[in-house]
C-alpha cells in the first residue's frame, strides 16, 4: 500500500568525502537508509534519502551543518520484476499526474522493491496508488494484462 512520507535532500559540496562523511554519521547513529539516490547538479552533489527514523536524521544533518529540506514523497511497495514501475507511471499518467522524480530501492525480502516519487500531485498520487486499480475483465485500459504494482 503507498504512502506519504518525507524526504530528506541534501546539498553536499562535490568533494570525495562529503558523501562518505553524512553516510558515516548516519550509520553512527544507527540510522537505516530505506532508499537513496545521489546525482550531481553543476558544482552540487545532491543527496535524497529516506530513512527508518526522521527526527534523528534531522538532528544528524543539522549537527553537520550541510544544508537540507524535507519534502513530502510517496513510498510504493511493488514487486521486483519487469513491469512493476512501469505500472505505477503509467496508473500517474493516466490521471495526467506528473512524476518530478523517481527512484527505488530493492528491499531484498520477498521479491519486493520501493519506489519513492516525488509527484505534481502527491495527495491525489496517494489515493490513486492507495486504491486497487479497476480491471477491465482482467485487461487494463491499454489492453495489457493488468497487474498490481505487488503483483
Amino acid at each position: 500500500m503507498a504512502e506519504m512520507i518525507r524526504q530528506f535532500t541534501v546539498q553536499l559540496e562535490n568533494k570525495p568525502d562529503r558523501l562518505a562523511h553524512v553516510c558515516s554519521n548516519l550509520a553512527k547513529e544507527k540510522l537505516n537508509l530505506t532508499a537513496v539516490t545521489v546525482a550531481n547538479h553543476h558544482d552540487r552533489g545532491v543527496l535524497r534519502l529516506v530513512t527508518d527514523n526522521m527526527s534523528k536524521t534531522r538532528k544528524v544533518l543539522a549537527t553537520l551543518n550541510v544544508p537540507f529540506q524535507e519534502d513530502d514523497v510517496l513510498l510504493v511497495p511493488m514487486t521486483n520484476r519487469p513491469g512493476a514501475l512501469a505500472h505505477v507511471c503509467e496508473r500517474l499518467a493516466e490521471e495526467r499526474i506528473n512524476i518530478d522524480y523517481a527512484y527505488s530501492s530493492a528491499t531484498g525480502q520477498n521479491g519486493k522493491s520501493i519506489g519513492i516519487f516525488k509527484t505534481s500531485n502527491p495527495i491525489r498520487s496517494l489515493k490513486l496508488l492507495a486504491a486497487p486499480r479497476p480491471k477491465l475483465n482482467g485487461w487494463s485500459r491499454k489492453g495489457r494484462k493488468a497487474r498490481s504494482a505487488e503483483e
